[in-house]
């Protein structure tokens, strides 16, 4: 186990991680979920906000099992290799409103820093404009990091704490295959307590018990490489350090050679699944996801893995996104396959403001 854990933290970790995510993403689209959203950690995050009735977008709607099994597989890695180490207590309201900040952003994208590249892999060429976005958003935050940005420090916490959001996780699986429901309105429409999609993105998912697999295995490995999807870039701008950026760049090599192999690559920049075409917004979206991503410190992806290692504050971002996601539903911020929803522009600039005044202002309290 110790050569293993001393491959995966090496500079070949994040590129074997990249590279397995490049396979299973593709494959999971050719198994049912929708196209190009092999993983997405924002899209599925609106998806679970949608079935358990935060929003009513009757067309994202699924308890996705990939976001169970990343966080679940942190967990088994967390504790294997003695890092599970529950902690929190830095600024976790301010972690709370970058997640919802940072779904805002991406829904008005429609996808995360993962499902951006992945929908590059497949030949959508409107996430060209996505990227250079999440690159300005992270750019942006690192000159707030470089001027003395800081969200504090944390503090070990009591072991319960840690196993919270695994407790959550576990229950969204149990409502998974239980599906509860309550009955029907006097419309004849499902009253809850979940909601599953009958058409639309909700409705297209890979068979549940190997989404969970696969998302065991994502969750495993970049927990122990550190893959993230932010911090490539980040760490690439701030100290040259190409580690994390090699398994990016192989995620979408490796993505695009699968998706060649399953007849999946369809270039052009109209008709792609799940996504819009006004390019300002899909590069305005993505600034606003990259400077909240950068601000707390990781992308969607790397903070579900932190709150499987026990991280209070990452699992408090988790939460702010799965809330953002059903106020992006709500009050139409939320792009669709048409464009941007009716609110979705003002979003981004309001979050962006808001963002900007945190980065100018939080400091890390002296002594």
């Amino acid at each position: 186990m110790s050569s293993v854990s001393r491959f995966l933290t090496s500079r070949w970790g994040p590129i074997l991680t990249g590279a397995i995510v490049g396979v299973l993403a593709p494959l999971l689209v050719r198994m049912g979920n929708p196209g190009n959203m092999g993983i997405c950690m924002v899209c599925f995050d609106r998806d679970i906000a949608g079935a358990l009735g935060l929003h009513r977008a009757s067309a994202v709607q699924y308890i996705r099992p990939e976001i169970i099994g990343c966080l679940l597989g942190a967990l088994v890695a967390a504790l294997i290799f003695r890092e599970f180490k529950p902690r929190t207590g830095s600024a976790p309201i301010v972690r709370f409103f970058l997640g919802m900040f940072a779904v805002f952003g991406a829904l008005v994208f429609l996808g995360c820093p993962w499902r951006a590249y992945l929908r590059l892999a497949g030949g959508d060429w409107t996430a060209i404009f996505g990227i250079l976005g999440l690159i300005g958003g992270i750019g942006l935050g690192i000159v707030f990091l470089r001027t003395g940005f800081s969200l504090g420090r944390s503090r070990s916490a009591p072991k319960a704490l840690g196993w919270i959001m695994p407790a959550v996780m576990v229950t969204l699986l149990v409502l998974l295959l239980a599906a509860p429901q309550f009955g029907r309105d006097a419309s004849g429409n499902l009253t809850g307590p979940i909601f599953f999609s009958e058409k639309g993105p909700g409705s297209q998912h890979a068979p549940w018990i190997i989404a969970i697999v696969v998302g065991l295995v994502i969750g495993f490995l970049a927990q122990r490489s550190r893959f993230c999807t932010v911090g490539a870039v980040r760490d690439m701008v701030m100290t040259r350090d190409s580690h994390l950026l090699n398994g990016v760049i192989a995620l979408i090599v490796v993505a695009f050679i699968t998706n060649l192999v399953l007849g999946q690559f369809h270039s052009g920049f109209e008709n792609q699944p799940v996504a819009q075409t006004n390019e300002w917004w899909n590069f305005g979206g993505m600034v606003l996801a990259g400077l909240a991503f950068t601000l707390a410190g990781g992308c969607p992806g790397r903070q579900l893995f932190l709150s499987g290692e026990g991280d209070g504050d990452a699992a408090i971002f988790v939460i702010g996104m799965i809330v953002g996601a059903g106020f992006a539903h709500n009050f139409t911020m939320a792009s669709s396959t048409a464009g941007p929803g009716a609110f979705g522009p003002a979003a981004v600039l309001v979050g962006l403001a808001i963002c900007i005044v945190l980065g100018l202002t939080m400091r890390e309290a002296k002594a």
